[in-house]
């Protein structure tokens, strides 16, 4: 249970620094360019931190799961043993 803890929060940890990504799509680049050029620069930013969020959902929701399964396994593991012994 340590481990998994420590697991936890590392994964948090990670998820919580902020990593700059320069991947966009054809028509977000454009669009962004344009808006630069005009002299504003938050579109860019808030598009970025869009991908990124939009980046970590399939990887949170996967942690979630094994995280349930993991806990549901344990559980019914502990109800086959009985005095100490496995069935």
């Amino acid at each position: 249970m340590k481990n998994l803890s420590k697991a936890f929060f590392l994964f948090i940890g990670f998820m919580m620094t902020q990593i700059t990504s320069f991947a966009q799509c054809a028509m977000c680049r454009a669009s962004v360019e344009n808006n630069v050029s005009n002299g504003e620069t938050t579109i860019g930013a808030g598009l970025n931190t869009g991908i990124l969020y939009l980046f970590t959902m399939p990887y949170l929701i996967a942690a979630v799961i094994g995280f349930l399964w993991y806990r549901n396994a344990k559980k019914r593991k502990s109800k086959f043993v009985f005095q100490g012994e496995k069935f």
